[in-house]
């Protein structure tokens, strides 16, 4: 099983420049945070599935699908509850759902999407050390560069200890299909005591192999690979701050 996002293509979106794609997030973020209309969120999002397909990383997409699925669900359920509008379509008092506020719920939904997705396409055509130089290249100080590199790689390593943690469980008798969906969810509760052992034992492993390499937050580092942004760096951020 492959934990890691980033996949090994030879797009125009791998070749682009660590700081160029950082800088296309942030304006994709603010693009998503100027429209609260469904057909204008929908447009964005589906401007960013034409991006994720010429990148070449819609696998990613499909294996996070039941994520972007709840994020779309649970929002539009939400907010009809929460936001109200003048035009009533059913129900009564603070439980009545209006025009608006199911309009709302649905542009919402595909917000949280298209941040995830927007994130996922980052995560997918960048390696970590390329996005630790490029948040280097943009000003962010190096201990807060290596603590976000570092968490992107706890993440997938954490991930497949659990799934490993699973198996050996399953190999040995645990069943994990029987019974209701509450059943099902509380057998993988014992599951977090192993996993949350390996991950204060990897933290401070970590923490060993850094400081026997005399690790200091303050020296004065250079870098074999170097950033060079191209006009096809320039160009995407043009066409997106338009």
């Amino acid at each position: 099983m492959n934990i890691f996002l980033y996949l090994d293509r030879e797009t125009w979106a791998h070749r682009l420049d660590p700081r160029a794609k950082i800088l296309a997030l942030l304006l994709l973020f603010s693009l998503c945070l100027g429209f609260n209309h469904p057909l204008y969120m929908a447009a964005v999002t589906l401007g960013i599935l034409a991006v994720a397909a010429f990148a070449r990383v819609l696998p990613n997409l499909w294996r996070l699908r039941f994520i972007l699925i709840l994020l779309f669900v649970s929002s539009f359920l939400m907010w009809p509850l929460f936001a109200h509008g003048p035009t009533p379509l059913w129900g009564w008092g603070p439980l009545a759902v209006s025009r608006e506020s199911l309009l709302y719920g649905i542009a919402m939904g595909l917000r949280l999407s298209s941040f995830v997705m927007t994130g996922l396409i980052l995560l997918s055509t960048t390696r970590n050390e390329e996005l630790t130089h490029g948040l280097i290249g943009l000003g962010i100080p190096y201990p807060v560069a290596f603590a976000f590199s570092t968490a992107l790689r706890l993440i997938p390593t954490l991930a497949g200890a659990g799934a490993t943690i699973i198996q050996a469980q399953v190999s040995r008798g645990l069943d994990l299909g029987s019974g209701n969906i509450f059943r099902r969810m509380g057998k993988f509760i014992p599951q977090a005591i192993p996993l949350f052992i390996y991950a204060i034992r990897y933290t401070n492993l970590l923490a060993i192999a850094l400081e026997s390499r005399g690790f200091s937050p303050g020296a004065k580092r250079t870098f074999y690979y170097e950033l060079r942004m191209t006009k096809a760096d320039y160009g995407v951020i043009l066409f997106l701050s338009i």
